[in-house]
Order: structure tokens, then sequence, then C-alpha cells
């Protein structure tokens, strides 16, 4: 075996030793395909040419902080930039560590509809629904 197979090999054993789930701890955010069609809808009725949907946390609520959803026409410095079934949507670098692994639904029910984030970060929330806490 030359030096080529070799490190070839040591290629392949690392990828093997890398578990699964490092490759969906990187995911940030993503967005379901009913979410992504609402969300094109809505674009499309603010007539402007290029739109990015920011997805954010505040400080604020019952629990501590809340979600926060808007369109902007460019990022900032500082955002995380994810395509996600054709929409490009932008988190602050504040917002990231709160939403790792976060799904944006858009249920429709009797009660009302709307966007839902299901978020895998939370550890307490309010009968709202609308604040969180993650410690």
């Amino acid at each position: 075996m030359d030096l080529k197979d070799r490190t070839k090999d040591s290629y392949i054993l690392l990828i093997d030793l890398c578990p699964m789930e490092s490759v969906e701890q990187t995911r940030l955010i993503s967005i379901t395909q009913k979410a992504a069609e609402k969300i094109v809808e809505f674009m499309k009725q603010e007539n402007k040419e290029k739109l990015y949907l920011r997805v954010y946390v505040s400080g604020g609520g019952c629990s501590g902080l809340s979600y926060g959803m808007g369109f902007e026409e460019k990022p900032d410095e500082d955002d995380a930039i994810i395509n996600e079934n054709g929409v490009e949507v932008i988190v602050d670098s504040y917002s990231q560590k709160y939403l790792k692994g976060a799904n944006v639904d858009y249920v429709e029910s009797l009660m009302g509809s709307g966007f839902k984030i299901n978020n895998p970060n939370v550890t307490k929330s309010c009968s709202c629904g609308h604040s969180f806490s993650t410690d």
C-alpha cells in the first residue's frame, strides 16, 4: 500500500468515526414545506425584488425570551444565511444559540392558523406559547 492509499484509507476511517449526529447538530434552523409556501406567499405581497426571512429571539415575555419573524432586504454582517425549501432565512449571532435545531412550521386548525417554532432547546415555556426559557 502506498502513501496515497493510506491517506485514502485514513480519510475513510475518519468519516466512519464521525457520528451522524454531528452532521445534524450543525443545522441551525429548518423550515417545513408548508411554512415555506406561506412565507413565499407573504413575500409576494410585499412587492420587493428580494427578501429574506429573519427569525430571531429577543428578551421579554413571561419566560424571559420570545420569538420574532420579519422580512429584511439584506442580511447584517453577523447573520447566518440558510436556504431552506426555497426561502432564504437569516438569523443573527445572538439568536443562533437559542434557535439551533429549531423548526419553523405553519399550522392550520379550527382554533386558528399561524407559524409555530418547534425548538429543542426550550426547557420552559409559558401557557401562551410565545415566550420560553432555555436554562
